[in-house]
């Protein structure tokens, strides 16, 4: 009798079509310009949406700490240890930690009275715009302005309020990348030297056939481990954009 009523139910829930859901999409006439207004700030809202990673990895310290971790992977020889996603995790840390005043600075004085509809859209744009300003060209380089000021043909600005942002921001990623490669100079250097000395000290043992980097590696590990490698370097990373 279970088995006949189970049976019965199933074939009544099968003859009951399942309801489909439909999506329309249209464009309706706007009852006034302000329709049209907000209509255009939400496809510029959802726009920037989708250059966030592109916005994050080129116009905070995104760039710099993870080119200096890379550095040091490879300078220490331990192939991929630690991992990407390790390495991405950490520099998405340090790079909010770091942006945190000007992220902060950014909602309190642009986005947190825009939401308030106390400013306009356009106020609100200016002021969002000045902090990320301030942050890339205090770790710009003049003479990276002067190079894609020269190359865009622009006259040379009274006021470093006069730079145009089509100058500030390849400006601001080329000095980024410069004083990355700089820092992972640096970084090389000393991991270098236990390469010259375990290298030197298996040619002198006879041992040509034995690969240095078997030897070096534990080394390199030992003394990283020893001075508090990971505290210096985030140490200095995070001085580096204060």
């Amino acid at each position: 009798m279970t088995v006949f009523l189970l049976l019965l139910s199933t074939s009544a829930f099968a003859a009951e079509p399942l309801p489909l859901p439909s999506f329309t999409f249209g464009v309706e006439q706007g009852q006034n310009p302000q329709d049209v207004a907000v209509t255009l700030q939400i496809i510029l809202f959802i726009t920037i949406l989708s250059l966030a990673p592109a916005i994050l990895v080129l116009m905070t310290s995104f760039t710099r700490i993870l080119i200096v971790f890379s550095f040091l992977r490879t300078a220490m020889g331990t192939q991929q240890m630690p991992p990407n996603q390790v390495l991405i995790g950490l520099t998405l840390f340090l790079t909010f930690f770091i942006m945190t005043p000007v992220f902060n600075q950014v909602y309190e004085e642009g986005l947190a009275p825009y939401f308030n509809e106390e400013i306009t859209f356009n106020e609100m744009y200016e002021r969002v715009r000045k902090p990320i300003r301030e942050f890339m060209l205090y770790n710009t380089r003049r003479e990276d302005v002067r190079v894609f000021l020269d190359i865009s043909g622009t006259e040379r600005p009274k006021t470093v309020d006069d730079i145009p942002d089509s100058v500030l921001l390849p400006s601001f990623v080329v000095s980024e990348l410069q004083t990355a490669f700089q820092m992972g100079f640096m970084l090389y250097l000393p991991f270098l030297i236990i390469d010259f000395v375990v290298a030197s000290v298996l040619l002198s043992m006879g041992m040509m056939m034995l690969p240095p980097i078997m030897i070096s590696v534990p080394f390199k590990i030992l003394l990283f481990v020893l001075v508090d490698g990971w505290g210096l370097i985030v140490t200095s990373l995070v001085k580096s954009f204060l």
